[in-house]
C-alpha cells in the first residue's frame, strides 16, 4: 500500500466536501429570496410540505442542512411540529440528486466546469452571476474530488485490502450500524454516499453490499438534527425525534423487504455496469418508497413524538430570550436575514409598548407600570445586544446586495429603538420622584405634555410601521416628516411658555426642572423615531428631497 494513494484518497475527500460546500452555498445564493418566499408559505398540508422540503434540500444539496434549518423555525416559533413532518420527508427525497448527479459519467468535461466557473467569480461583477459562476466551480470540484478518490482507492484495493475491510459488510445489520456511524461523523448522508460510490467504482465493494450501508447513512443523517437541537426549546428538539422516528421506521420496514426481495438484483438489472448509478438507485430506493409507506400515517408518528417528548409553550410574551433569530438558520442567509427583521420587528412593538406606559405611569402616578417599564427596559436590552451579535454574524455571510441594506438599516434601527427605551426608563424615573416628592404641574403644563406625547406616540406608530414594512407612500412619508417637526415646535413653544409661566410664579422650580426634562425626552425619542423611518435608504430620499 502507497501512502501517496492514502494521501490522494484524503485529498480527493476535501476537494469532495469544498465542491459540495461551494456548490450548495453558490445554489441557495442564486435562489435567494425565491427560497424565502417557498418557506414562508408552508402550510400544515404534509404533501405540500413535502414538495417544499424537496426542492429546498435539492438546492442547498443537504437534508442534515434542511432538517437543522427546520429545527431552527420550529425554535424560533415559524412553525408547529405537524408542519414539519411533510419538509423532512421532503428532504430525505432531495437528497438524493446530489447521488444522481454523482452517478453521471461526466469527468473528462469536470475540469471545463471548474474553469468556468472560477472565471465567473473572478471577473464577473454582477453577485448573481458569481454565485452561477460558484455552482459550476464547486460541481467541478465535487466530481474531480470524487475521481481521485476512485482512483486511489482503486489502486489501494489492489492487494484486496479494502477488499478485506468491507467483507464483514455482508451481514445487513453491520452494514446498517456502519453506515449510521459513518454518517454520524460525516453529518451528511449525501457525502457519506458519494464516498460510498467513490468505493464501489473503485470495485470495493458491491450494490447488495452498499444498499444495507446507505439505509445506515439515511439513519446517521439524523443526528445533526439532534445536535442542532441541543439548547433549543422543546418544541425544537421534537423536530429532531420525530426526523428520528421516520427514518428509524422506514429502516425497520425496509431491512427485511429488502433481504425478502430480490431488490439488489433488480437494480444491478435495471443499472448494469454502473456502480455508482446502482448506488444513487438504492439511495433512491430507500427514502422514495419510506416516503410512499410512512406519509400517509404522519399524523400518527407526529402524535408518538408528542407522547414521547411532550411540549407545553410558555405563555409569557416578554420574557427574556429571543423568538426569532436562531443560529441554524444562519445556514440559509435570506431567511436569517427575514428573522432578523421580525425579531427588530418584536423589539419595536416593546419600545412602543413601554414608551405608552411610562406615559401611563407619569399621568396616573401609577407605581405598577413604572415596574412594568424598568422590567420590560431589561429585556429590550438583551434583545439589542442579542441582535446586534446576531446582525455581526449576519454580516459574515454571502448575503444578497438587498438583505445586505436591510441588515445594516437594522443595525442602525436598533441602536436608536434602544435610545428610545432609555429615554422611557428617564420618564419613569421623573415619575418616581414627582410621587416621591408630591410635585404638582398647572393644568396647562399637563395639557401641553398630553399634546407632545400624544403627536410623539402618532409618529412611533407610523415610523415603526414603515420601518418594518420596509417603505411608505410619499404621503406617509411627507406625513411623518410633519410630525416630527410638530413636536420640535412643541417642544421649543411650551419651553418658552413655560419660562413664562415660572417668571410669573405659575411654577415652582422642581416641577419646572422635571417639566423641561419631559420635553427633552420626548423631542429625542420623536428624533430616534424619525431616524427608524428612515433608515432604510431606498426611494424615501428622493420623497424627502421633494417635501423639504
Amino acid at each position: 500500500m502507497s501512502i501517496y494513494n492514502l494521501f490522494t484518497v484524503l485529498g480527493g475527500l476535501g476537494l469532495f466536501f469544498l465542491g459540495m460546500k461551494y456548490m450548495g452555498e453558490g445554489l441557495e445564493l442564486a435562489a435567494g429570496n425565491k427560497l424565502r418566499v417557498m418557506l414562508e408559505k408552508i402550510t400544515s398540508n404534509r404533501f405540500l410540505g413535502m414538495l417544499v422540503g424537496l426542492v429546498v434540500t435539492a438546492v442547498i444539496q443537504s437534508s442534515s442542512a434542511t432538517d437543522a434549518m427546520v429545527v431552527g423555525f420550529t425554535n424560533a416559533g415559524l412553525m408547529e411540529l405537524s408542519q414539519t413532518v411533510g419538509i423532512l420527508f421532503g428532504a430525505k427525497i432531495g437528497t438524493c440528486v446530489t447521488s444522481v448527479l454523482l452517478s453521471f459519467d461526466i469527468k473528462k468535461i469536470v475540469p471545463l466546469f471548474i474553469f468556468i466557473g472560477v472565471v465567473v467569480m473572478m471577473f464577473v461583477k454582477k453577485n448573481n452571476y458569481k454565485y452561477y459562476g460558484q455552482i459550476l466551480a464547486g460541481f467541478g470540484i465535487l466530481f474531480f474530488g470524487m475521481d481521485m478518490m476512485s482512483g486511489a482507492l482503486k489502486s489501494l484495493n489492489e492487494n484486496g485490502l479494502i477488499d478485506g475491510i468491507l467483507s464483514s459488510v455482508n451481514n445487513p445489520f453491520i452494514g446498517i450500524l456502519l453506515g449510521t456511524a459513518v454518517t454520524a461523523v460525516i453529518q451528511s448522508s449525501s457525502a457519506s454516499v458519494g464516498i460510498l460510490m467513490a468505493l464501489a467504482a473503485a470495485g470495493a465493494i458491491s450494490v447488495d453490499q452498499a444498499i444495507f450501508i446507505v439505509f445506515g447513512m439515511n439513519l446517521g443523517a439524523t443526528m445533526p438534527a439532534f445536535l442542532s437541537a441541543a439548547g433549543a426549546k422543546r418544541n425544537a428538539k421534537q423536530v429532531a425525534v420525530l426526523n428520528m422516528l421516520i427514518t428509524l421506521s422506514g429502516v425497520i420496514i425496509l431491512t427485511p423487504l429488502t433481504m425478502l426481495l430480490p431488490v439488489a438484483d433488480t437494480i444491478e438489472n435495471l443499472l448494469p455496469g454502473n456502480t455508482a448509478a446502482q448506488i444513487s438507485a438504492a439511495h433512491i430506493f430507500f427514502n422514495v418508497s419510506m416516503t410512499i409507506i410512512l406519509l400517509p400515517f404522519s399524523p400518527l408518528l407526529v402524535k408518538l413524538t408528542q407522547k414521547i417528548l411532550p411540549y407545553h409553550e410558555d405563555p409569557e410574551k416578554d420574557k427574556m430570550a429571543v423568538e426569532f433569530i436562531d443560529n441554524r438558520i444562519l445556514t440559509t442567509p435570506p431567511m436569517a436575514v427575514l428573522q432578523c427583521e421580525k425579531e427588530v420587528a418584536r423589539m419595536s412593538r416593546l419600545v412602543q409598548k413601554n414608551y405608552n406606559r411610562s406615559m401611563i405611569a407619569f399621568f396616573d402616578r401609577d407605581k405598577d407600570s413604572i415596574d412594568k417599564v424598568l422590567e420590560r427596559e431589561k429585556v429590550i436590552d438583551f434583545l439589542s445586544k442579542e441582535i446586534t451579535e446576531y446582525i455581526v454574524k449576519l454580516n459574515a455571510l454571502d448575503l444578497q446586495s438587498h438583505d445586505r441594506q436591510i441588515v445594516a438599516a437594522m443595525y442602525s434601527a436598533i441602536q436608536d429603538l434602544e435610545r428610545i427605551g432609555d429615554h422611557a426608563e428617564n420618564i419613569v424615573e421623573y415619575t418616581r420622584n414627582v410621587i416621591e416628592e408630591k410635585l404638582t404641574f398647572s393644568d396647562t403644563a399637563i395639557t401641553e405634555l398630553h399634546d407632545i406625547s400624544d403627536k410623539c406616540r402618532s409618529l412611533m406608530e407610523l415610523s415603526f410601521a414603515m420601518f418594518n414594512a420596509q417603505g411608505g407612500s410619499p404621503e406617509l412619508i411627507e406625513h411623518i416628516i410633519k410630525i416630527e417637526d410638530s413636536v420640535d415646535d412643541c417642544k421649543d413653544d411650551y419651553k418658552q411658555e413655560h419660562i413664562r409661566r415660572m417668571d410669573e410664579g405659575l411654577c415652582d422650580a422642581v416641577s419646572g426642572t422635571t417639566f423641561l426634562n419631559m420635553l427633552i425626552d420626548i423631542e429625542r425619542i420623536a428624533d430616534h423615531c424619525i431616524n427608524v423611518a428612515f433608515a432604510i435608504p431606498n426611494r424615501q430620499k428622493s420623497v424627502i428631497a421633494q417635501t423639504a
